[in-house]
C-alpha cells in the first residue's frame, strides 16, 4: 500500500479538525431563548423611559403651575361658603309674586339705579329668581354694587357690595383680562396631567415588581 504524500495527509487532518472544532450552528430552540432573553431588555427600557418622562412632567408642572393651582383651590374653597362668609347677602323674600306679575326688567332695572344712586356705570347683569320673586341687578362699578329688587312691585329688598365677584374673577383668571382665562384652563389640563403621573410613579415600580417577582 502506497502511502498518500505528506502535504495530502496535513490538507485532510486540516479539514478534519476544522469539523471538529467549528461552532454547530443554532438551532430554533437557541434562535427563540436568546430573543426571549433580548424582549425583557426591551420592556424594561421603554419602562424606564415612560417612567421618566412622568417624573419630568410631574417635577416642572407641579413646579410651574404651583401658584395658580394653590390660587385655583383657595378660591373655590371661599366660593363655595361664600355665604356663610358673607361674600354674597343671603336676600329673604317671604312672599314672592307669581311671575306673571312681574314689572319690565327695563323698569326693574331703572328702579335698581334710582334706589343705588348709580347712573355713570353700565349694569353688569341681571339675575332673575322667579322662585323667589326678585331680580338681582348688579353694577359695573367699582364696588360691585347690587341691587335686589322685588319682581312684582319694584322695592329694594337689598342694597350691598357683592365681594365675591373679586374671588370668582381671581379663579376664572378674567380679573386679569379673557386671555388669563386660558392659564387658568392650562392649570386644570396640568392638575390633571399630575394626577395621572402620580399615580404612575406610585403604581408603576409596584407592577414591575410584582412581575418580576412572578417569572423568577
Amino acid at each position: 500500500m502506497v502511502d498518500a504524500p505528506i502535504s495530502s495527509r496535513r490538507r485532510m487532518s486540516g479539514r478534519a479538525s476544522e469539523r471538529m472544532f467549528a461552532p454547530t450552528p443554532p438551532g430554533d430552540a437557541a434562535i427563540r431563548a436568546g430573543a426571549a432573553a433580548q424582549r425583557p431588555r426591551r420592556a424594561r427600557s421603554t419602562s424606564q423611559r415612560a417612567q421618566r418622562a412622568m417624573y419630568y412632567a410631574h417635577l416642572w408642572l407641579g413646579v410651574l403651575f404651583t401658584v395658580v393651582l394653590l390660587v385655583l383651590c383657595i378660591t373655590g374653597i371661599l366660593l363655595n361658603h361664600k355665604r356663610g362668609l358673607g361674600l354674597m347677602p343671603d336676600v329673604s323674600n317671604d312672599a314672592p309674586a307669581a311671575l306673571a306679575s312681574s314689572l319690565p326688567l327695563a323698569e326693574l332695572a331703572e328702579r335698581a339705579r334710582g334706589a343705588t344712586g348709580i347712573a355713570d356705570h353700565p349694569i353688569d347683569r341681571m339675575d332673575v329668581r322667579p322662585d323667589k320673586g326678585y331680580v338681582k341687578v348688579r353694577f359695573d362699578d367699582p364696588a360691585w354694587t347690587e341691587a335686589t329688587m322685588e319682581l312684582a312691585t319694584g322695592e329694594a329688598l337689598h342694597i350691598g357690595r357683592r365681594g365675591d365677584v373679586f374671588m370668582e374673577q381671581l379663579h376664572s383668571g378674567e380679573l386679569f383680562g379673557k386671555r388669563w382665562v386660558l392659564l387658568s384652563d392650562a392649570a386644570a389640563v396640568a392638575l390633571v396631567v399630575l394626577l395621572v403621573s402620580g399615580y404612575w410613579l406610585w403604581l408603576a415600580p409596584r407592577v414591575r415588581r410584582n412581575k418580576e417577582g412572578g417569572g423568577a
